[in-house]
């Protein structure tokens, strides 16, 4: 079973082929250039390297968001179009689920991806491993920095904190959080494709794909615009 694995929903643009429980091969770039310049050609880089023609393909995983409006657009695009191509299911994978995924049995306590969401706000989840996995102490939702703080604060286990929102939250985890934690190392803090191909095969497993056309991003809240237009229509 071979899945083509995608992640835009933030800076970050990755992609990535697995075979069963093998990562054949993992492109990632954190760098300015938008995700339409990189993300085909990544993956057209990475087929060509493995020698794989799209149709010996599988399945296509996205990461469905939340994360960038614009970012999860162009990789949900870019996925279906790929879908209804090759007339293959897409998987779409919780992208806070994804980043969790990145510290497999490599933590104690509980994981907290956190995405920048702007204004205060990170998207984020509650999670830990045991033997039969990862598992969701909290599903991925929008919250103030101050209120997640409070949360872990409440449940009183050590925290790995990893997440392009870590450098945003940074000096108020230093300042409020009060049980122990630590930040993720540089080569796992951010999405990676191939952490999105690691739970799709699990989800493609369980039957939990979906027809290309049907996927919809899920984006958790408003736009920005959307939340100005409704500002401005009850003032």
């Amino acid at each position: 079973m071979k899945i083509l694995a995608m992640d835009s929903s933030g800076l970050v643009a990755s992609a990535a082929v697995l075979e069963g429980d093998t990562l054949l091969a993992e492109y990632t770039v954190n760098h300015k250039k938008t995700h339409s310049q990189t993300l085909l050609p990544m993956i057209d880089e990475i087929l060509r390297m493995l020698e794989i023609e799209p149709a010996q393909l599988d399945a296509i995983a996205i990461a469905g968001g939340p994360g960038s409006f614009t970012g999860l657009r162009i990789g949900s695009a870019t996925a279906k179009g790929l879908g209804l191509a090759l007339d293959k299911p897409l998987v779409p994978v919780p992208t806070v689920d994804a980043l969790a995924c990145n510290l497999y049995g490599m933590t104690k306590g509980v994981i907290v991806p956190m995405m920048d969401a702007r204004r205060d706000q990170v998207y984020t989840g509650i999670y830990r491993f045991d033997d039969k996995g990862l598992q969701t102490v909290r599903k991925q939702w929008p919250a103030a920095i101050t209120e997640l703080i409070a949360i872990l604060n409440e449940l009183g286990e050590e925290v790995t904190f990893l997440g392009d929102g870590v450098p945003v939250a940074q000096k108020k985890i230093e300042a409020e959080l009060t049980v122990p934690y630590r930040f993720a190392p540089a080569h796992l803090n951010r999405q990676r494709a191939g952490a999105v191909g690691v739970l799709a095969m699990q989800y493609l497993a369980e039957g939990r794909a979906v027809p290309s056309a049907e996927h919809v991003p899920e984006y958790l809240r408003l736009s920005q615009a959307e939340r100005e237009r409704l500002e401005r229509e009850s003032s």
